[in-house]
């Protein structure tokens, strides 16, 4: 086609792209931004321009994406190549408007904003994961974790990934026994699979016990004793050897206990057109015998021979050696452990001195390294009744005369140091006695709650004081404790104000809480020091938040001061209403009235604040491979004022982030890594544009979590071992991320050898042995696969010298000679070896297809040789 007749085309094509209504995509000729979603089939209307200059016939474009974006002579800007948001988000570029091809109007500058479209399906860094677990583990603790990318924009929801199990194999009773968090990919044990997981049954070991086919025997023995049958064809024996050695050296990829499907979807998962993505994570639990065996319950003074065993901790590697501290920082700590894990109290225990003891337990090996986590056993001391009632503090009380039968004296509270809620703190009351005497009880005394209440109508002119003589008692210990009740004068007089207006008051919205905004004072005729003459005094109206406050010295003077903050925007203006109470009811018939309120107002003035945050602590966790560019978080503050302010942000060592000083966005603008600082902290400050100085701080969190970035490395990579004295040579790795994309590593050489073997030791290194007396010295370099908890690890090259040592045990060297100068023979060898070394070249190039296959043989052989 040509270009002529595609011009000609255009407007109908344009209608098959974009819908036959396009008068919504034209507008005047004049800077633009226009938004266009990528993969839109082309050729595809965007942008017409009309121009008001008479003779426009044609326009030009200049800038970027000139090879996608083009425009007709009649003004259409088009596609002629769908866009790419992950390749391009943008395009800025230039258009003139043309007559006769010169320049009439423009240049105008067009922005188009390419928008993301849902069109890459999310997808797992691995295509299959491994992981261990320990049965007994706690309900979401999380022991391994999957990851997922998506190449779609990350600020929108086609980024915003969900996981989710799809199946469990097995799944015999229908139960889910894993769980993973939706937005973290974490990977942890489900409620019902705290209780029902369960791991492959094997043989427990002490410490210091052979774990050799021989020991097996010895403890197949013990529980099959009288076998006659040898044990290579007892299918009993057998069938333990072979689970013994399975469980050993499971191998999660080949035979896992149980597989997880897991699926990651974009858009949150909650479309119907998300995508997704799946990988498998295939899981071997392994035998939990570190249980907490707490709380370990003691009973206080507990007599007989210390030390007594009180609980029993097993590590999980039988080799453990165990140590015992306490968690509080106490000066005697009186429990021991044994080094089979028997844990000793060492003396009598004194409930009234300490309730609970917290004991960490620790499991490590020979290397002071942690084979299992920290253990905290909780130790209860309970309680005997070894303690007396204590007399309360409260002994003096008051009541009314005239006051009727029944009426309420006051409630006695003693005390009793043994357990709270126990029959040994449970506490009964008695009137033993009164004073003075009186022909009928005056009182009683409720012997459950303490409570006093008047059996007859008193009277002052009978008796102002009586002394009663009480009993508490607890299931063994009685106390006799002294009560003092006075008879006062009945209150028939009100607190009244010195004035009931105390006007207005104006108080700056930054006055300090706790300042005095004045004083007032109120008096009561009543009996002097009786209830019925102390004043309290009460804000009963004009403050709903409490910003005030009366401080009252029961005499009748008080103090209104500031209790919180004040605040002009939410509140200018208090009118607060103050009541003068006594804490005695008043007579019979008597009321308060307004002789007894008071009134006050106080205005608060506006003072320029700082800005203020929307929340008090900013935290955020992300994987330490979140996308650069992408959104960490928005700090929201806002001025009181309503004043226009900015963002800036410090401390960040690492040059790992920045802020958008408009909006408070904190974005990535390089690579986070973990491994080098897993957690740190910025310092974002919002200010008045206008008045900088006014600003307000706030700490960011932030928290990296590790992504399986990192491959287990050999810590050394060569080593050498003596043909006098062959020993095992130890290898070790290392790896910097984090569990449980860490140890326990898994070592094996990359291919079978009749020399070489290698064993595990622990979680982070293995023994190279060597099968077979060599012969000669030679040089090995052995491939030994190394793999993280994960599955992930590649082959690396450990170079071996076999040698002759020394009596200090190194490889002997033999001394250089004197230099010589090569003779006839010499030379003519030196050339005979050149020429020979060219053949070999050439043959290797005629044969390079066989290339490989004949260095494997010729390897092979070089080790065999040199070993026999």
């Amino acid at each position: 086609m040509t270009p002529m007749v595609h011009l000609l085309l255009l407007p109908f094509l344009f209608s098959i792209a974009g819908g036959t209504n396009l008068d919504e995509k034209k507008g005047p000729f004049e800077n633009t931004v226009l938004d266009v979603p990528e993969g839109t089939p082309v050729p595809y209307p965007v942008y017409q321009f009309q121009v008001t200059h008479e003779g426009v016939n044609d326009f030009s474009l200049s800038g970027e994406g000139e090879d996608s974006i083009k425009i007709s002579k009649d003004g259409w800007l088009y596609l002629q190549k769908p866009l790419d948001w992950s390749r391009e988000d943008h395009y800025i570029f230039n258009v003139e408007a043309l007559a006769d091809g010169e320049v009439v109007d423009g240049p105008v500058v067009v922005t188009i904003n390419v928008l993301d479209v849902n069109n890459n399906a999310p997808y797992f860094n691995q295509s299959s994961y491994t992981a261990t677990v320990r049965e007994k583990t706690a309900s979401g603790v999380v022991f391994t974790r999957v990851f997922a990318s998506d190449r779609d924009d990350p600020d929108t929801p086609n980024a915003h990934l969900s996981y989710s199990l799809v199946s469990q194999i097995p799944n015999n009773h229908n139960v889910l026994l894993f769980q993973i968090h939706p937005d973290t990919g974490e990977i942890s044990i489900s409620e019902e699979g705290e209780e029902m997981l369960k791991a492959r049954q094997g043989i427990q070991y002490s410490r210091g016990d052979d774990r050799s086919i021989d020991a097996l025997k010895g403890k197949f023995d013990q529980y099959c004793p009288a076998q006659t049958i040898p044990y290579e064809q007892n299918p009993f024996f057998t069938c333990v050897e072979r689970a013994e050695i399975r469980r050993r050296n499971v191998n999660p990829l080949e035979d896992p206990d149980y597989t997880l499907i897991v699926r990651v979807q974009d858009m949150g998962g909650a479309s119907e057109h998300a995508l997704s993505g799946n990988t498998r994570v295939h899981i071997v639990v392994q035998q939990n015998l570190w249980v907490n065996p707490g709380p370990v319950a003691i009973k206080e003074n507990l007599k007989g021979e210390y030390p007594q065993v009180i609980a029993k901790v097993q590590s999980n590697d039988p080799d453990a050696v165990y140590s015992l501290v306490q968690k509080e920082r106490e000066l005697t700590f009186p429990f021991q452990i044994t080094e089979n894990g028997e844990i000793l109290v060492t003396q009598e225990l004194d409930r009234e001195e300490k309730e609970t003891y917290i004991l960490v337990v620790f499991a490590k090996d020979n290397y002071d390294s942690e084979v299992d986590p920290p253990m905290e056993i909780l130790v209860l001391v309970e309680d005997l009744n070894d303690n007396k009632p204590v007399c309360g503090e409260e002994s003096v009380f008051e009541v009314q005369e005239d006051e009727p039968t029944g009426s309420l004296v006051g409630q006695y509270v003693a005390r009793d140091d043994d357990k709270e809620g126990t029959l040994n703190a449970q506490l009964t009351y008695t009137i033993v006695s009164q004073t003075p005497a009186t022909e009928s009880n005056t009182f009683f005394m409720d012997e459950s709650s303490g409570s006093i209440k008047a059996l007859r109508v008193l009277r002052r002119n009978e008796h102002q004081v009586y002394n009663l003589s009480v009993r508490v008692s607890d299931s063994v210990f009685s106390t006799d404790c002294q009560v003092i009740v006075k008879v006062i004068d009945v209150n028939n007089e009100l607190p009244l104000f010195e004035k009931n207006d105390y006007g207005n008051h104006t108080l700056a919205e930054d006055t300090p809480v706790g300042h005095t905004v004045l004083t007032i004072r109120a008096t009561d005729a009543d009996d002097p020091g009786t209830g019925s003459s102390l004043i309290e005094f009460h804000i009963s109206a004009g403050d709903e938040n409490e910003v005030f406050a009366v401080e009252s010295d029961d005499m009748g003077v008080g103090h209104l001061v500031i209790a919180k903050p004040l605040d002009f925007e939410s509140s200018p203006t208090y009118e607060l209403k103050i009541d003068a109470r006594n804490p005695e009811p008043l007579m019979k018939g008597l009321k308060y009235g307004d002789e007894s309120t008071a009134v006050v107002i106080v205005t608060v003035t506006d003072v320029d604040e700082a800005p203020e945050f929307s929340l008090d602590r900013l935290e955020v966790t992300v994987a330490e491979n979140f996308t650069r560019g992408s959104v960490l978080l928005t700090v929201e503050a806002k001025d009181p004022e309503g004043k226009e302010i900015g963002f800036k942000m410090d401390g960040d060592s690492q040059g790992w982030l920045e802020i958008d000083a408009a909006t408070g966005e904190v974005r990535t603008k390089e690579k986070l890594d973990r491994e080098k600082l897993e957690t740190f902290e910025v310092t974002v400050t919002a200010f008045e544009k206008e008045n900088p100085e006014k600003s307000s701080e706030r700490v960011v969190h932030v928290r990296l979590l590790d992504v399986n970035d990192n491959i287990p490395k050999l810590t050394e990579t060569q080593a050498f071992i003596c043909m006098q004295d062959i020993k095992p040579v130890v290898i070790k790795a290392e790896d910097k991320d984090s569990a449980p994309f860490s140890q326990p590593f898994t070592f094996a050489l990359e291919k079978k050898s009749p020399n070489w073997e290698l064993h595990k030791i622990d979680a982070t290194s293995a023994e190279v042995r060597l099968k077979k007396q060599p012969i000669k010295e030679a040089n090995i370099s052995l491939n030994i696969n190394i793999k993280d908890n994960a599955g992930v690890g590649v082959t690396q090259a450990f170079e071996v010298r076999v040698c002759n040592c020394t009596s200090l045990g190194h490889c002997y060297i033999p001394p250089y000679g004197r230099g010589f100068k090569p003779g006839i023979g010499s030379t003519v060898g030196i050339l005979a070896g050149i020429l020979g070394f060219c053949i070999i070249i050439f043959i290797i190039v005629i044969k390079r297809t066989s290339k490989k296959s004949k260095k494997k043989g010729q390897t092979d052989e070089q080790e065999t040789n040199a070993m026999m």
